[in-house]
């Protein structure tokens, strides 16, 4: 079987188009049909489906894909077993991650990363619902919530670090809460899911959930109708720490800490070796990220 005619493949379902995925490969549109035809004459079946404005996968297709993109990453890994490619990663690496953080932070580090590794270049897919990392034929995922799925590795990226802020309208208009029981009292922003706070105290942990005013599932929206004074909101200072710096933010109830801090993690499906492309991005971004976050050492400057 050959390796060409692979990755073809594994481009054309992801970019739904022979076309494209030719010119990626620096091949015509008329050899990459070809190519096409002969892996499925090899296999026997049929392995997309092809109309005048785009190609999508069988049933078939979709079946052999992962199979496929498995086989391209053990060549992968194999080179840079002995060397060759293992500091020069080609073609794509497919990344998810949430779509604030990704905005914010992936983003603005990728002129760096590309810089290092030119030939290698990156689909993002920025989603606020976790997608399937498997299913979606993704290299890796980042992610702020616990890891649940045993089929899945993961690195930690840093600490993600939340706390309780309102506008400084919202605390002259309606006051400051000076202890959690007082939040029943205030209206909130809630990110969809958030809706209860729990907090450390001397009797444990305690859960409150404030009165519910707006519900967003976008920690930016969340935090921009936070800071247009709608209520209190529970939030990441990775995503708020500029207005929390400039004052158009203010942290509420310092002495009482939230009682879950999680992290931002970089996960992997366990049944795949580790590509170079996909070491290297992680490596990249726990050295970028690594010891107090540069938005945490924003709030201490």
């Amino acid at each position: 079987m050959n390796i060409d005619h692979l990755k073809l493949f594994a481009r054309i379902a992801n970019t739904h188009n022979i076309s494209v995925a030719g010119r990626e490969l620096n091949i015509s549109p008329a050899v990459a049909s070809a190519h096409i035809n002969k892996l499925e004459e090899t296999l026997g079946v049929r392995l997309i489906h092809r109309t005048t404005r785009k190609v999508s996968l069988t049933d078939e297709g979709k079946v052999f894909l992962p199979h496929a993109e498995e086989v391209l990453t053990s060549i992968e890994v194999a080179q840079a077993a002995v060397g060759v490619g293992a500091d020069t990663p080609q073609g794509t690496l497919r990344v998810t991650a949430p779509a604030s953080f990704g905005r914010m932070h992936l983003v603005p580090a990728m002129d760096e990363f590309l810089s290092r590794y030119p030939d290698l270049n990156i689909d993002f897919r920025f989603s606020d619902s976790i997608l399937d990392v498997v299913e979606g034929g993704f290299d890796v995922a980042i992610r702020n919530a616990e890891l649940k799925d045993s089929n899945l590795h993961a690195r930690k990226l840093a600490e993600d670090k939340r706390v309780i802020a309102a506008s400084p309208d919202y605390i002259k208009k309606y006051g400051e809460p000076s202890s959690i029981h007082e939040l029943k009292n205030h209206a909130a922003v809630n990110l969809t899911g958030l809706e209860t706070w729990e907090f450390k105290t001397p009797q444990g942990v305690v859960g409150i959930k404030p009165k519910n005013r707006l519900r967003m599932d976008n920690g930016e929206a969340v935090r921009d109708a936070c800071i247009a004074g709608n209520g209190l909101t529970l939030t990441a200072t990775w995503c708020s720490y500029p207005y929390l710096k400039d004052g158009r933010l203010i942290q509420v109830l310092k002495d009482t800490p939230l009682a879950s801090q999680s992290a931002l993690w970089a996960v992997y499906p366990s049944n795949r070796l580790l590509a170079p492309k996909v070491r290297l991005f992680i490596d990249f971004l726990i050295e970028r990220f690594k010891g107090t976050p540069y938005w945490d050492k924003a709030l201490l400057d």
